[in-house]
């Protein structure tokens, strides 16, 4: 899994906990501890799927666009993750019955927990994140 995920969900969750407030992508980068031309990255793939909204200029910035409940942590994931789990596999003697296979087999192990992670994740919502960051 790479940090666009988790850099996704901090930027989600700062900007839900400001619901009523736009917020700059340098206020979000200081929190997250990144240079801010990594969160505009971040948010830019954010806003072009619909979860949040932006507005440039004097009082501009970014603002969460829908209800905390309906978005979950695999919706996050499929944006910034999805296939991050598969296996890169070196170039394989294909006259081996192994390197000829294992690419194929590791793809669809990979897959299936891929699989299993969606499931897990789908349990979490923004809504949840944001309370768990409340209880510190």
């Amino acid at each position: 899994m790479n940090s666009d995920f988790t850099l996704a969900i901090h930027s989600l969750t700062f900007l839900a906990l400001q619901p009523d407030r736009m917020s700059t992508s340098d206020a979000i980068s200081e929190s997250a501890g990144v240079h801010p031309v990594r969160i505009r990255k971040v948010l830019s793939l954010l806003k072009r799927h619909g979860f949040i909204n932006s507005k440039e200029g004097t009082g501009g910035g970014f603002i969460f666009a829908l209800d905390l409940g309906e978005v979950n942590l695999w919706d996050i994931y499929k944006i910034t993750s999805v296939g991050a789990l598969q296996p890169r596999c070196p170039a394989s003697n294909e006259q081996c019955i192994v390197g000829a296979n294992m690419q194929n087999v590791l793809f669809n192990i990979f897959l299936g927990a891929e699989e299993h992670l969606g499931k897990y994740l789908r349990e979490y919502t923004m809504k949840e994140v944001v309370d768990l960051v409340n209880q510190g």
